[in-house]
């Protein structure tokens, strides 16, 4: 079992330490929705390579549900003391809004190339991020499809500097208490959606903002717990076990109601393992500098990847008829190469430079102040005080608005 240590007699750390390997495994959350719409789309048309796509990206949709779970941790992990909230919706602004808004023009580009009809009030609730909230079918993925869940980040964000005085003052049995109960919640929804009229029911479990924040406090109460020194949970190894086997299972037998909860728990035990990883200075795989820099453009490669792929699709007349062979396989491998190519322009060009421009200064860090360490606490580990969680990044970046790896570069 792995813990971080609370040290109750000292004052408190100038900064939390780095957690890089977030970083890493958002390249994994963005590489499993990258193959399920990749199969889902029906690029290759050769069953046996199809199946072979379908087995291993059958539930790829949840990586969405790893970013809200991965978004919630990190920005309570990462939360100064001393942040108003204008500064904090200003951050979060700055990092996620430039990328939506070049995408969003740039889909309304390709709509008018392929003569598509575009209503501008669906046009207007996707610029303003509120479209999750429409329930109207169609509406919700309107313009850039996957843009909605930058919709219910947009609500997450919101609601967090209301809520974290609360949570910073909890007390560790309602954590542990709203540990267990938020998975239950999620499970109650399949009953729950009985309630909705039958075609919102979609919407109403996949979509609304309220429902998938479900996923975002999980991991908020989950770094809480961590920041005092009170997550108790597996190793990175058993927690990556534990994963694996979920999802084998949840793939083959296991029904949506309780996949769903399931996948939950399996993706926060693997983000707190990771993260009591790099807090101890252990081992671990997703600290590699190219997972890093993979990590690091997963938010603009999230969002190019369904436009491309639609687009060029649409455009050579291969929509919907599949490539024979090896061709298909061959093909998705051209789009993850080009859709990487693009996000890494992407960050380099809007996502960076916007950032660094609009979003607050943060000041001037204090020194560390030396402390003796309790037994048993953790060090920093390969973490300095600078980043705090900045480096695991969640959804949308860096919660500092620069890379911990950028002066290696």
């Amino acid at each position: 079992m792995t813990s971080v240590a609370a040290t109750s007699a000292a004052p408190p750390a100038p900064a939390l330490p780095r957690l890089p390997s977030l970083t890493g495994l958002r390249w994994i959350a963005a590489l499993l929705v990258f193959g399920f719409h990749a199969g889902t789309m029906r690029i290759i048309a050769e069953p046996d390579y199809k199946a072979v796509v379908d087995a291993l990206f059958t539930l790829g949709l949840s990586g969405v549900q790893f970013f809200f779970i991965l978004s919630g941790f990190v920005l309570v992990w990462s939360a100064r003391p001393g942040d108003s909230r204008r500064t904090f919706w200003r951050r979060r602004v700055a990092k996620i809004y430039p990328n939506h808004l070049v995408l969003w023009a740039a889909t309304l580009v390709v709509a008018w190339w392929f003569a598509d009809p575009v209503l501008p009030a669906a046009a207007l609730e996707n610029l303003l991020l509120l479209q999750a909230w429409d329930p109207r079918p169609g509406w919700f993925y309107s313009i850039n499809t996957v843009s909605w869940s930058l919709s219910c980040e947009f609500f997450f964000y919101l609601c967090l500097p209301l809520a974290l005085p609360l949570l910073r003052r909890a007390r560790p049995k309602l954590l542990w208490a709203l540990i267990v109960a938020l998975p239950l919640l999620i499970l109650a929804l399949w009953p729950a959606q009985e309630l909705v009229p039958e075609v919102s029911r979609w919407w109403f479990t996949q979509i609304f903002p309220p429902v998938r924040s479900l996923e975002f406090w999980l991991g908020a109460v989950a770094a809480e717990l961590m920041r005092r020194g009170l997550w108790r949970g597996p190793g990175l190894a058993v927690a990556s076990a534990i994963f694996v086997v979920t999802w084998v299972a949840a793939a083959q037998w296991i029904r949506a109601e309780l996949w769903t909860t399931l996948l939950a728990v399996a993706y926060l035990l693997v983000i707190t393992a990771a993260a009591d990883a790099d807090v101890r200075g252990r081992r671990s795989p997703w600290r590699s500098r190219p997972l890093i820099w993979l990590g690091e453009v997963s938010f603009a490669f999230y969002l190019v990847h369904v436009l491309v792929m639609t687009s060029v699709l649409r455009w050579s007349g291969d929509w919907g008829t599949g490539f024979a062979g090896w061709r298909g396989p061959a093909v998705v491998l051209g789009f993850l190469v080009a859709n990487l190519i693009l996000a890494g322009l992407l960050h380099r060009f809007v996502e960076t430079p916007m950032m660094r421009r609009l979003a607050p200064r943060r000041p001037a860090r204090p020194a560390p102040v030396p402390r003796q360490r309790a037994a048993g606490a953790p060090t920093a580990g390969d973490g300095d005080a600078e980043g705090g969680a900045a480096g695991a990044a969640d959804e949308v970046g860096l919660a500092n608005g620069r890379s911990p790896y950028a002066d290696r570069r």
